[in-house]
């Protein structure tokens, strides 16, 4: 049986700046197998989000064996974000 999925702490804040930036998002966390967090929208475009806490140390910042084989197979647009920083680039990225 599969366990209730987990999100970062700053999960909320993340989803919520891509919407603070007219994105739509997609909650994904609850899938499993790998899959990201959120789809993000934007521009007709849309995006597999990965979200990380970068508060937690780097092993624990590492994408999980079933991320990883998620992220080799998966032929569409596929990131990792940390920061609103991130965020605010990938958006922009969307905006070309």
């Amino acid at each position: 049986m599969r366990r209730a999925a987990k999100i970062d702490s700053n999960h909320t804040e993340i989803v919520a700046a891509f919407r603070k930036l007219g994105c739509s998002v997609l909650p994904l966390h609850a899938v499993g197998g790998g899959c990201p967090d959120v789809c993000v929208g934007k521009n007709k475009k849309s995006v597999l989000v990965e979200i990380k806490d970068p508060n937690k140390v780097k092993s624990k910042r590492e994408l999980t064996p079933d991320q990883v084989k998620f992220h080799a197979e998966w032929l569409g647009s596929l990131f990792v974000v940390e920061t609103l920083g991130d965020v605010i680039d990938l958006v922009k990225g969307l905006e070309r």
